[in-house]
């Protein structure tokens, strides 16, 4: 068997997330070293404060601290983790030993003041990321929808063709969806509240009596909620704050994926009748046996990693309303994992979601081919309602049309011929009778833009929808990817 120390000296498998997929700004959060900087930080900070309220701390030692902060022992941090069991008496040692002074981190203070505040602060952080890079996906999908606004598209429910629609339209589909989560996460991340410096069962009791009142305990608190970046902090929680929060930060990170999730899949579809293309470049290969394939991987890709969101959410599903009386260490396993795993997911889904975006194009040939193809049928609402208004009743012009639209349907699918609706439908006895002629369906046909109803004006009102947002975050609308493997 392996020894503890062979162990925490030979991780050579590294997170395939973090390596292959996040980008950098995620991974120095989360980072060993950066994790140690965030704890650092806050020790100061609650030292700084503790400086201010009355306690003794010499400013040389403050000053002595501050100069090593980036001093990272981790050789001497993990020794001491071995011998001790416990990461955070490790990581206070490591500290006091780069800095050279006397004790004074880490006063009134345990362990879940560290962890769990740290945490959350790199869990927003992440976050805050998070929410710039969908912001930049919204943008380009609004810039598609403006750009395919004037290309008709066949609109398909059930996966069968229904009526025409615009192919910008469908682009603003996605975007109004991943627009309504935009805003709640936006809201989420504002009210996401800290839990504070509230001692080993939350009563606060060893702060208090460090400081000696509520008063000061409130305003170190305060302090060292707006040095991590927070304006609320929780009250009453327990040793550790409720893990329902982190069920909450993951539910909205699935909620902005699965609008992506669709785009990927409407992609995938689209692509799969050569009406689009996520782009393929110079020496790209999309298949190891077949070199004619031109496969959507990337956007393959982005259902994979909605998918792993999801599940991470599961994951932290089970840990909410888990937590024994004031608190407990259960959940730590599943945390380590899903976490960050969820937030380094969504950073590689969204880069992966922008270069698709940038990368793509239409076909409008090949989608204008299959819009004639499917015209007659596609029409076949508005020929009922002209049948109506000639004085033929609604289920009997219903069943004509139904008759000859299935006997077409089924001709082109086994015998390949080309639709004849419209001839078919004018020599109906029924439509004969009632003076509807060829020319006259034809003549419904002939403006294909017609068909596409409200479509145009939707695009345009999810684009005015979406304005205040994208110039609130304006340099992040402008964040473009890099290079993806």
């Amino acid at each position: 068997a392996f020894s503890m120390e062979q162990r925490t000296k030979n991780m050579s498998n590294m997170n395939v997330l973090s390596q292959r997929y996040a980008g950098p700004e995620m991974n120095d959060i989360f980072s060993e070293k950066g994790r140690i900087l965030a704890e650092r930080e806050l020790w100061i900070a609650v030292m700084k404060a503790q400086k201010k309220l009355g306690i003794p701390i010499p400013a040389d030692v403050i000053e002595g601290y501050e100069a090593a902060l980036k001093h990272i022992d981790l050789d001497f941090i993990k020794q001491r983790e071995i011998e001790t069991k416990h990461d955070v008496k490790a990581k206070i040692e490591g500290f006091v030993k780069a800095s050279g002074k006397d004790e004074h981190i880490h006063k009134g203070m345990t362990s879940r003041d560290l962890t769990d505040n740290v945490e959350q602060m790199q869990f927003k952080k992440g976050s805050r990321i998070i929410l710039g890079r969908y912001v930049s996906v919204l943008r380009h999908m609004l810039d598609r929808a403006s750009k395919y606004r004037d290309i008709v598209l066949t609109a398909r429910t059930h996966h069968q063709a229904a009526q025409p629609t615009l192919l910008g339209r469908r682009f603003s589909m996605w975007a109004e969806e991943l627009l309504t989560h935009i805003f709640n996460f936006e809201s989420f991340l504002a009210a996401y509240p800290l839990r504070g410096i509230k001692g080993p069962v939350g009563t606060q009791f060893d702060m208090l009596t460090l400081l000696g009142s509520p008063e000061k305990v409130h305003s170190l608190e305060k302090m060292v909620a707006q040095s991590l970046g927070f304006e609320r902090v929780l009250d009453s929680t327990g040793q550790v704050y409720p893990r329902s929060l982190d069920y909450a930060l993951l539910s909205q990170l699935a909620f902005m994926g699965s609008a992506c999730e669709n785009f990927a899949k409407g992609m995938r579809l689209m692509s799969g009748y050569e009406l689009v293309t996520e782009g393929f470049k110079e020496g790209q290969v999309g298949s190891s046996a077949m070199p004619h394939k031109m496969n959507t991987r990337s956007a393959e890709r982005i259902c994979g990693f909605s998918t792993l969101i999801k599940m991470y959410t599961d994951g932290a599903s089970r840990l909410a309303g888990d937590q024994w009386e004031e608190g407990d260490v259960s959940c730590s396993v599943v945390r380590r994992i899903v976490m960050p795993d969820a937030l380094y997911a969504s950073d590689g889904l969204c880069e992966t979601t922008l270069t698709v975006l940038s990368n793509m194009g239409a076909y409008p040939v090949i989608i204008e081919n299959e819009v004639n193809r499917y015209l007659p049928f596609l029409a076949s609402t508005e020929i009922l309602m002209t049948a109506v208004k000639a004085g033929i009743g609604r289920e009997t012009a219903h069943e004509a049309i139904k008759e000859h639209a299935v006997a077409e349907a089924m001709a082109m699918r086994q015998e390949g011929t080309s639709p004849q609706l419209s001839e078919k439908l004018a020599n109906d006895p029924v439509f004969k009778a009632a003076g509807i002629t060829e020319a006259q369906i034809n003549g419904i046909l002939k403006d294909k833009k017609h068909f596409v109803g409200n479509a145009a004006a939707q695009i345009e009102q999810v684009a005015i929808k979406a304005s205040p947002l994208l110039d609130r975050y304006a340099e992040d609308s402008r964040y473009e990817p890099g290079d993806i493997l």
